[in-house]
């Protein structure tokens, strides 16, 4: 199928306080290069994420940007000064024995004292997962849906490549039926003025006319392009099948250019006259806009 190597999507989906956005765009590459822009935390994700894109791209250069907002409550650790606490009470108890202060430390008094309390964010756990399932189920979703959207963009503008290419696929069919017609032309042509010449020689010289005869059929067949011309037809049907099947085809498209281009070539070396070799340079020069636009297929 004709799908393009350009596009871009950008989705973001936020659940139980947790916010992950995803950003994709794809350009032409000669491969697929997958260049992924994640947080740290997602370290671990890297090798699954990368199967995921895989699954839906073949081909181009892939950018996928994520980014992970956690917008709930982190847990904290409330750590009491035992130690600190423990010399305060002390202190006050020889104050209070000496008259200085009276009454006992209550709870409002531990809280009112600088630096009694430590109140941090908790340490993660060691023997628990690196990554929340909930944020890997959320980055998987997310991911997901960007890529099935990059894919949709890309079969939309695929869509208009392929009228593009349609559109020269049948000017070049166009020219190798003019090539076809010049070259079967010449060949009479040709083969009409041996025999003329043959015929214009002094009869003591003219030889077995069997022999002169089998002699202007060989030489004549040598700018024979039939073969070139069964070829290139049997590329265009190839190419028709590879754009209306399943798969990508962006290089094996490429591929049959450069065989066209061969063909095109060996007619040009085989076929007379002006007329065929102007028809042979405006074949390449279609040939060459051809190769242009499928270096921008999947």
């Amino acid at each position: 199928m004709i799908r393009s190597m350009t596009g871009f999507a950008a989705l973001s989906r936020e659940e139980h306080g947790e916010k992950v956005s995803v950003t994709v765009k794809s350009v032409n590459h000669r491969f697929l290069d997958v260049l992924l822009k994640a947080p740290q935390m997602l370290g671990p994700m890297e090798s699954r994420l990368r199967t995921l894109i895989q699954q839906r791209v073949t081909r181009g250069r892939v950018e996928v940007q994520i980014g992970v907002e956690a917008n709930s409550i982190p847990a904290r650790d409330v750590v009491l000064d035992e130690a600190l606490l423990k010399r305060v009470t002390e202190l006050l108890a020889d104050a209070r024995a000496r008259g200085l202060v009276v009454g006992e430390l209550t709870a409002s008094d531990v809280l009112r004292i600088p630096q009694m309390l430590d109140v941090r964010v908790k340490a993660p756990d060691p023997a628990a997962p690196p990554l929340p399932p909930g944020i890997a189920s959320l980055v998987d979703l997310v991911v997901s849906d960007a890529m099935d959207a990059l894919v949709v963009m890309r079969a939309t503008e695929g869509r208009f490549l392929q009228t593009d290419l349609d559109a020269k696929l049948v000017t070049m069919e166009g020219f190798v039926d003019s090539l076809e017609r010049v070259a079967q032309e010449g060949q009479a042509n040709l083969e009409g003025r041996l025999r003329e010449r043959l015929a214009e020689l002094p009869p003591d010289i003219q030889g077995d006319p069997a022999m002169i005869a089998q002699e202007v059929v060989r030489f004549v067949s040598r700018s024979d392009v039939d073969e070139e011309i069964v070829r290139m037809r049997g590329h265009a049907k190839h190419w028709r099948a590879l754009a209306s099947g399943p798969e990508p085809c962006g290089r094996k498209l490429d591929f049959l250019v450069q065989e066209m281009n061969r063909e095109v070539n060996t007619i040009g070396s085989k076929v007379e006259g002006a007329r065929a070799t102007e028809i042979v340079i405006a074949a390449k020069a279609e040939l060459e806009r051809l190769r242009e636009q499928v270096q921008n297929v999947e």
